[in-house]
C-alpha cells in the first residue's frame, strides 16, 4: 500500500489546527472600564486637585508670617520711646523718677526711615516704606501683599501695643500683635 504524502500530511496538521477564539473586549467590558475611570477621574479632581488651592494659601501664610515678623525683629530691637535712654530706661520714662514720655505716636519731624529709632515710630508703616538699610520697598520684595503698623498706647500703664496686618494676595488679612513695655 502506498501512502500519499499529501494524505498523511493533512491528517497530522488538520487535529492540530483549531480555529482560535476571537480576541478582544465585549462591549460591556468596555462600558465597565469606562465607568471605573470616570469614577477615578471623580474621585481625583474632587479630592486632589483642591490641594494645590490650599498649599498655595499656606505659602501665603508663611510668607505674611516672614513680612510681619521681619518688621516685628526690627521694632522689638528700637528703644520704647524718644525719651527713653538707649540702653534701657533708668529711671524709665513715665515713671515717677523719670522724664515724661512722648504724647505723639508717629516718627519724630525730619526723621526718615532709616532714622527710625523707638517703637512708635513705626506708626503708620505701609508695604510703600522702604526696608530699613535698603532702597528696596515691602512690596518690591513681598509683591501683592499689604503691610500696614499702628501703634496704641497698651491697656496696662507704659506699655505700647504694635499691630502688624498683612494682607495676601488672596485677601486674607493676618494680624500680628506685640507689647512693648518700658524697661
Amino acid at each position: 500500500m502506498r501512502i500519499n504524502p499529501r494524505t498523511l500530511e493533512s491528517r497530522i496538521i488538520t487535529p492540530f489546527l483549531k480555529p482560535k477564539p476571537q480576541q478582544g473586549f465585549t462591549l460591556i467590558e468596555l462600558v465597565v472600564g469606562m465607568l471605573v475611570i470616570a469614577i477615578a477621574i471623580v474621585m481625583l479632581s474632587s479630592m486632589l486637585f483642591p490641594q494645590a488651592d490650599r498649599a498655595a494659601k499656606t505659602l501665603h501664610r508663611v510668607k505674611s508670617a516672614e513680612l510681619a515678623h521681619s518688621v516685628m525683629n526690627e521694632i522689638w530691637g528700637k528703644r520704647y520711646d524718644q525719651n527713653t535712654n538707649a540702653n534701657g530706661g533708668v529711671p524709665a520714662c513715665g515713671s515717677p523718677l523719670g522724664s515724661s514720655c512722648s504724647a505723639v505716636l508717629g516718627p519724630e519731624a525730619g526723621e526718615g526711615r532709616n532714622d527710625f529709632n523707638d517703637v512708635d515710630d513705626y506708626n503708620g508703616l505701609t508695604q510703600n516704606a522702604t526696608m530699613l538699610n535698603s532702597s528696596q520697598t515691602y512690596a518690591e520684595a513681598y509683591p501683592n501683599y499689604q503691610l500696614s503698623v499702628s501703634v496704641a498706647f497698651g491697656p496696662a500703664p507704659n506699655t505700647k501695643l504694635v499691630t502688624i496686618n498683612v494682607t495676601t494676595p488672596d485677601n486674607e488679612v493676618i494680624t500680628y500683635n506685640l507689647v512693648r513695655s518700658n524697661y
